[in-house]
């Protein structure tokens, strides 16, 4: 391939680069799509993109290991990209083990060896870096310097895009963690493990969400939205909520009234995770055969959202003790979702949850128990 060829042909590799970080948010994605086009523009074997971490005054980014992956972190000023991060300046080197700003603890971790290596720093719109990007070696020769004004360019592109994403990322946060603090409202009034009880029914909707089949976007959507279930609580009396004792039938027709609460409360809202959060406040006690409330919706005409929930939050109502029972055994209580499925649950979810239960069983011995009261993750 001629030079004008080549030129050309990294024309249109960069207007297709452009394109496809355009409408990317979410920032893991994001970095896996500039990382592999920048290294099939480059001719490299590998692209790896470090974003800095202030507060920690490090770099990390996500490095493939056997099937998994790990977050690698590097102090700025350190290696090769933590040299790059400190000084701004642009590194281009031919045999990275006979320099000495290159430490071979990535090599030795991943089983890869790294022979030419060309560094760039990423830069925001006020000219601090946010990044590097580093690709190591070239298929061809050595980078040179047409390799590292191109990587320039594509740095440009890329740094502005990941700001864009951190932003969306950020604000994405924010949203979810005043939805989840609502969420804590209502189940701080009767439980004392409200943290932990709120995180295992948003990990358990996601895990049967994500063995149904659903979209990406909406698994996250309903894993948020989750917690929100019995937001309608917050209107039911103390007397009622807190009573140490057996409900009257007046009492229990009271407390039966929180899915309507909540749906009330998040009725008309204009983004998809509440409008769903209302769905599940509203028909997560309905049942499959139609006995539930309060609607006495049955099979599919109670949302699939609400279905899933169901499903979750039964399960770790009946193996988390309480001051009115003790906790069921995981088998009891995966023997009872199977008995109830097409009586009180979708069968069809009944199917994915049990499918998840070692994942399930991970989650209760390894996570949670570990947690304590900490806070909410996404």
């Amino acid at each position: 391939m001629g030079r004008r060829q080549e030129l050309e042909r990294r024309q249109m590799l960069l207007a297709r680069f452009g394109r496809r970080i355009a409408t990317e948010t979410r920032i893991d994605n994001l970095l896996t799509v500039i990382a592999e086009e920048v290294r099939h523009i480059l001719a490299a074997d590998r692209c790896s993109v470090f974003l800095v971490d202030a507060e920690k005054n490090e770099l990390w980014t996500k490095v493939a290991l056997g099937v998994g992956e790990k977050i690698l972190r590097v102090p700025i000023g350190q290696g090769v990209s933590g040299f790059v991060a400190k000084t701004g300046s642009a590194v281009n080197i031919r045999d990275a083990y006979r320099d000495t700003r290159f430490t071979q603890d990535l090599d030795k971790l991943t089983g890869y060896q790294t022979k030419s290596i060309l560094s760039i720093p990423l830069k925001d719109r006020s000219g601090k870096t946010l990044g590097v990007f580093e690709v190591l070696n070239k298929l061809k020769g050595s980078f040179n310097e047409e390799d590292e004004g191109f990587l320039r360019i594509l740095a440009a592109i890329a740094a502005s895009a990941i700001e864009n994403a951190q932003l969306y990322e950020n604000l994405r946060k924010s949203h979810l963690e005043t939805i989840y603090r609502m969420a804590m409202v209502a189940e701080y009034r009767d439980q004392q493990d409200t943290a932990l009880h709120l995180r295992r029914i948003s990990k358990y909707t996601s895990l049967v969400a994500s063995q149904l089949g659903l979209a990406y976007d909406l698994v996250e959507d309903l894993r948020y939205a989750s917690p929100l279930h019995d937001i309608g609580k917050v209107a039911i009396p103390d007397a009622i909520l807190l009573k140490p004792g057996k409900l009257t039938p007046e009492e229990y027709e009271e407390m039966k009234k929180h899915p309507l609460y909540g749906a009330r409360m998040l009725e008309n809202a204009e983004s998809r995770l509440l409008q769903l959060g209302r769905n599940i406040a509203l028909a997560h006690h309905e049942h499959w055969d139609g006995t539930g409330y309060p609607q006495g919706l049955n099979s599919d005409e109670i949302p699939l959202e609400a279905r899933i929930v169901a499903v979750a939050d039964v399960f770790d109502a009946l193996t988390t003790r309480r001051v009115y029972k003790g906790a069921w055994s995981v088998k009891d209580t995966f023997s009872y979702m199977t008995e109830q499925s097409a009586r009180l649950f979708d069968p069809a979810v009944v199917e994915a949850f049990i499918a998840c239960k070692e994942q399930v069983q991970e989650l209760m011995t390894g996570e949670f128990q570990k947690a304590g009261e900490a806070s909410f993750r996404a």
